[in-house]
C-alpha cells in the first residue's frame, strides 16, 4: 500500500513537472526569437490588447508553430510507446522501424511528380498516412510466419531493413527530380517544421483525439501484450488482432506527424524509454508521461534550433537527432 501511494505520488509530481515546462518553454518561445516580444506584453497580446507587430509575431508565426511542434511530439512519443510495448523493445521507433521512411517516400513521391504545389500541402498527412500503412502493411506480412505468426523480433529487423532501402529510394527520387522541389524535399527530411500555420493543427489535431482516447482504452491490453506471448494468450487475448489495431494506430500517429514537421526520429524512442525510467513500465503510468514528455521534448529542440543560428536556425530534426543518436547508442550498449 506504501509502494502504491508512493508511486502514484511520483507520478502525479511528474506529470505536473512535464506541465510546468511545457508552460515554461511556451512562455520563453513566445517572447524569445529573432524578433523580440517582451514577457510583459505577452498577456496583453493574448487578450487582445497587443500591436499589429505584436499580434503577428505571437499569433501568425509562433503560437501556431509551437502547437504543431507540441502535437507532432506527443504524437510521435505515444506510437514509440505503443510500438515498444508491441515489440518489447525499448530500441523500437517509428523513424528506425520504417514508418517515417515510408511517409517521406509517399510524400516525396506526391510533390515531385505529382502536379501540386506546397499550396495542395494540406493533402500531406492523407499522403503520408497512406505510404506510412503502405510501409508498415509490408513489414507485417514480411515478418508474419504462417505456423508462428507475428513474431516482435522479426518486425524490428524487417522494419530496419525496410527504412534503409526506402531512404536509399529517397536519395533516387531527389537525384531525379527538379531543383527547386528538391529544395522543400531536402528541409522536409532534415526535420524542418515547415507546417507552421493553423490550418495543419486541424490536420494533426483530431488523430490525437480520436487515438489517445482508443490507447487509453486499451492500456490493459497493452499490459498483457508486453508479456509473453503464451502467457498473453492464456490471459484470453486476441494477441494477432489486438496487435494489429495498435500498429495502426501508431502508423496514423506518426506518419500525420511528420506529414507536417519533416522527418523526425528519436523522439518516439527516447520520450518512452525515459518514461519508463521515471514512473516505471506499467502502461497507465509511462504513456501519459511519455506523452508529455514528448510533445516538450521537440518544444525545446525547435526552441534551440530557432534561437541558436542566425537567420534560419537549425532543423528541429538536426537538434533530436544530436541528442537521440547518442542516446540511441547508450541504449544499444546498456541492452547488449
Amino acid at each position: 500500500m506504501i509502494a502504491s501511494r508512493s508511486v502514484k505520488k511520483r507520478l502525479g509530481w511528474t506529470i505536473a513537472s512535464l506541465i510546468v515546462l511545457i508552460i515554461f518553454t511556451f512562455l520563453l518561445g513566445s517572447a524569445v526569437g529573432h524578433a523580440s516580444l517582451s514577457f510583459n506584453r505577452l498577456l496583453p497580446t493574448l487578450m487582445g490588447d497587443g500591436t499589429a507587430k505584436e499580434n503577428i509575431i505571437l499569433f501568425s508565426i509562433r503560437l501556431p508553430r509551437m502547437l504543431i511542434t507540441l502535437l507532432a511530439g506527443m504524437a510521435l512519443a505515444l506510437s514509440g510507446a505503443i510500438l515498444q510495448v508491441i515489440t518489447r523493445n525499448d530500441l523500437a521507433d517509428p523513424g528506425l522501424l520504417g514508418i517515417n521512411s515510408g511517409a517521406g517516400v509517399a510524400i516525396a513521391l506526391y510533390y515531385l511528380f505529382a502536379p501540386v504545389g506546397e499550396k495542395y500541402a494540406s493533402m500531406f498527412p492523407l499522403v503520408a498516412l497512406l505510404g506510412g500503412l503502405l510501409t508498415a502493411a509490408i513489414i507485417y506480412l514480411f515478418s508474419y510466419q504462417r505456423r508462428i505468426g507475428f513474431k516482435p523480433i522479426n518486425l524490428v529487423l524487417t522494419g530496419v531493413g525496410f527504412s534503409m532501402a526506402l531512404s536509399g529510394l529517397m536519395v533516387i527520387l531527389i537525384s531525379s527530380a527538379d531543383r527547386d522541389k528538391v529544395q522543400f524535399i531536402i528541409k522536409w527530411l532534415a526535420g524542418n517544421i515547415w507546417g507552421a500555420d493553423w490550418p495543419y493543427i486541424l490536420t494533426l489535431l483530431p488523430w490525437l483525439v480520436i487515438i489517445v482516447p482508443f490507447i487509453f482504452f486499451k492500456m490493459r491490453t497493452l499490459n498483457v501484450i508486453s508479456l509473453d506471448d503464451s502467457v498473453s494468450l492464456g490471459l484470453g487475448t486476441r494477441l494477432q488482432r489486438e496487435r494489429l489495431l495498435l500498429i495502426i494506430a501508431a502508423v496514423a500517429l506518426a506518419a500525420s506527424a511528420v506529414s507536417v514537421t519533416g522527418g523526425i526520429s528519436f523522439i518516439g524512442l527516447m520520450a518512452p524509454h525515459i518514461a519508463k525510467a521515471l514512473v516505471g513500465p506499467r502502461s497507465q503510468r509511462f504513456i501519459p508521461v511519455s506523452i508529455l514528455l514528448g510533445g516538450w521534448l521537440l518544444l525545446i529542440a525547435d526552441f534551440i534550433g530557432r534561437n541558436v543560428a542566425y537567420p534560419d536556425g537549425l532543423p528541429a530534426g538536426v537538434v533530436v537527432a544530436l541528442i537521440g543518436a547518442p542516446y540511441f547508442v547508450f541504449l544499444l550498449y546498456r541492452t547488449k
